[in-house]
């Protein structure tokens, strides 16, 4: 066993041995080679190289040459070229300036050219009469001027000079529109505006020429050639200015003013001519239906003359709009020939009584017809204030009515005191019939007439007059006063429901303006006269008395709110009793004053055996008497006799009987 593996091992160590001995014989070979070509490659590179770098060197010697050119020519550029470049740029400035210049010249030259072209055409077409073409190479001057304004540079008397001969050329294109202008509208005027003198408007005369001159285009009538180049110098607007006032002072006010004033036309070959004829009439003031035909006759006229054309704005920008031009005139007439109708005829054509509201709408009906036919005539555009006025009649009507009510009432306040009639309990004021309260209206409470009233036991009947103002004197106008209260509040109750409530407030302010205005206006008198006092004493008295039922008998045939409550006069009372209790009460303070003066030479009644005491007495006692007597003929039977019984208890007791 020990001898196999003995032979192994050494059977192993030998092939070991054999194997390092071929690889090391190998390496040896292969060592061999690589040297070979090693020294083969170094002979072969340095055999290349020397060559390699002498041309390097060489290279690189030249490049140090044309740096060293390259550094002589950068010299010899700044010092040469540098200098010569900037001599050119200088001279390229200069001809780059002369150059502007000369654009700049040339083009002002290029814009005095057609100025000068637009001018001499202008004068060209002004010569022939072509006023639309003159006006347009007017505005293309006007158009080159403002372009050379905005030049920077340009002759400031050049352009002085320019402007200068524009405005002589279009003041005389101007003056040539307005001569044309006078012979297609002649006025005939009166010497002075005075619309209160009717001879004065009747000499106002407008005539119309519908015929063309003979220089002018067939095409273009000259009436359109006017105010197209009127239109285009922006002058048109001032034209028609001038024209609508001229057609408002002396044409269309007139009309509306003067009832007997009437439009007459008259149709001749050469055109229209517009007269005034008067007519008598009976009317204080014209009906709106009569305005309205004459003043539509009028405008129709100019329409149909004078503002039938069609002229273009070429004042708004590059875009040509046209110009209507009865809208234009519409615009500066209506507002006040609006204002004129409505304070000189609608106004005095509103009804006095709410029975007459139903025929105003004849009138309101006239008044769209009216400003339909403006409409369609273009001198209108949407409804105006004035059939907006005539619409709006019932509170015209309750404003006007208020408005004479409070003026006759403070006229019957300040009228005489001492015109006085007599009242009687049978004395009532008349009042028109009121119609029956519907049911919902009737007072609450009422009772069915076929139920009856238990009788009551020792039952006391009150006499027809028990409640009713003792006789007596008051003044006449407070009675109309009263009688005017009454039938306001009749006029109520047949009115609308604002219409009523305004009335009905009205009745109330008249109560209000008597509290403040009799006792100041009469206030000297009422202070002087005694019977005076006594007849304001009446008066309040009268006024209070009715105060207590006069709510109560229009209540139910008055509108809501007032119906409910509110119908009532009640709070008055106090105040006009106090204000002639007050009065009358001053006016006895002050006769028992002059009394007590006159009994003071009586000297207290002592002494009286002495007969001068006794006769200066007697005398005093006389005069008291009398003035006694004659104060209570003077109080006009108002128990006048209580208040001197109330001034006897004031004198010394040595004096009462």
């Amino acid at each position: 066993m020990a001898s196999f593996v003995t032979e192994v091992l050494a059977h192993s160590g030998r092939l070991e041995k054999e194997d390092l001995g071929t690889k090391i014989s190998r390496l040896s070979r292969r060592v061999e080679e690589v040297k070979g070509e090693v020294c083969d490659l170094i002979n072969k590179k340095y055999d290349e190289f020397l060559p390699s770098m002498q041309s390097a060197e060489d290279l690189v010697k030249q490049v140090h040459g044309l740096a060293s050119d390259v550094d002589l020519l950068k010299s010899q550029i700044e010092n040469d070229v540098q200098s010569e470049l900037q001599v050119a740029i200088s001279e390229f400035s200069e001809l780059k300036k002369q150059l502007e210049k000369n654009t700049f010249i040339l083009g002002v030259l290029r814009q005095l050219q057609e100025f000068d072209s637009a001018i001499e055409k202008y004068n060209r077409a002004l010569t022939e009469k072509n006023y639309i073409t003159a006006a347009q190479y007017l505005e293309k001057a006007q158009n080159t001027l403002q372009v050379l304004k905005s030049r920077k540079g340009c002759e400031l008397k050049l352009l002085k000079a320019l402007a200068i001969e524009l405005t002589v050329q279009k003041q005389n294109m101007l003056y040539h529109l307005g001569e044309e202008w006078q012979q297609l509208a002649v006025w005939k005027l009166p010497p002075s505006i005075e619309h209160s003198n009717l001879d004065m408007v009747l000499k106002t005369e407008l005539r119309l020429c519908t015929l063309s001159s003979s220089e002018e285009s067939v095409t273009v009538p000259l009436l359109a050639s006017v105010l197209q180049a009127l239109a285009i110098l922006g002058e048109l607007n001032t034209k028609l200015k001038f024209f609508s006032q001229l057609l408002l002072n002396y044409i269309l006010k007139p009309l509306v003013i003067y009832p007997s004033l009437h439009a007459q036309v008259e149709t001749q070959p050469q055109g229209v001519i517009l007269r005034f004829e008067n007519v008598e009439t009976d009317q204080e003031h014209p009906p709106p239906a009569d305005v309205f035909l004459k003043l539509k006759l009028v405008l129709e006229l100019i329409h149909k003359h004078l503002l039938d054309v069609n002229v273009e704005d070429s004042q708004r920008g590059d875009l040509l709009s046209k110009v209507i031009l009865a809208e234009v005139l519409g615009d500066m007439i209506w507002e006040e020939i609006s204002e004129t109708i409505i304070k000189d005829c609608l106004v005095y054509s509103i009804p006095t009584n709410s029975t007459k509201l139903e025929q105003y709408e004849e009138v309101i009906k006239s008044t769209e017809e009216f400003e339909n036919a403006l409409k369609d005539m273009k001198y209108l555009k949407d409804a105006t204030e004035l059939l907006k006025y005539a619409r709006n009649v019932n509170a015209h009507f309750a404003s006007k009515k208020c408005q004479d009510v409070i003026v006759t009432a403070r006229n019957l306040m300040t009228s005489e005191i001492h015109n006085t009639v007599k009242i009687t309990p049978e004395s009532k004021v008349i009042v028109p019939k009121l119609p029956s309260p519907k049911g919902s209206e009737k007072v609450k409470g009422s009772k069915n007439p076929t139920e009856e009233t238990p009788a009551l036991e020792n039952e006391v009947k009150l006499g027809q007059h028990t409640f009713s103002l003792p006789s007596c004197r008051i003044s006449e106008s407070v009675e109309k006063l009263m009688e005017l209260a009454y039938h306001t509040l009749s006029e109520a109750t047949a009115s609308n429901k604002p219409c009523a409530i305004q009335l009905f407030y009205t009745v109330r302010n008249i109560f209000h303006l008597f509290y403040d205005v009799v006792p100041t206006y009469h206030k000297e008198n009422l202070q002087k006269l005694p019977q005076l006092s006594a007849i304001h004493h009446n008066n309040c008295m009268f006024i209070a008395h009715h105060l207590l039922t006069l709510g109560h008998q229009f209540r139910y045939h008055l509108p809501t709110p007032i119906s409910d409550g509110a119908a009532t006069f009640v709070d008055l009372v106090p105040g006009f009793r106090k204000l002639g209790t007050e009065a009358f009460l001053a006016q006895m303070r002050s006769q028992k004053a002059d009394l007590l003066e006159r009994l003071s030479s009586a000297k207290n009644f002592s002494n009286m055996e002495d007969k001068e005491n006794y006769i200066a007495a007697h005398k005093a006692i006389r005069q008291v008497r009398t003035d006694t007597f004659g104060l209570q003929s003077e109080s006009f039977n108002i128990n006048a006799m209580l208040h001197v019984y109330v001034i006897i208890q004031y004198l010394p007791s040595s004096l009462k009987m």
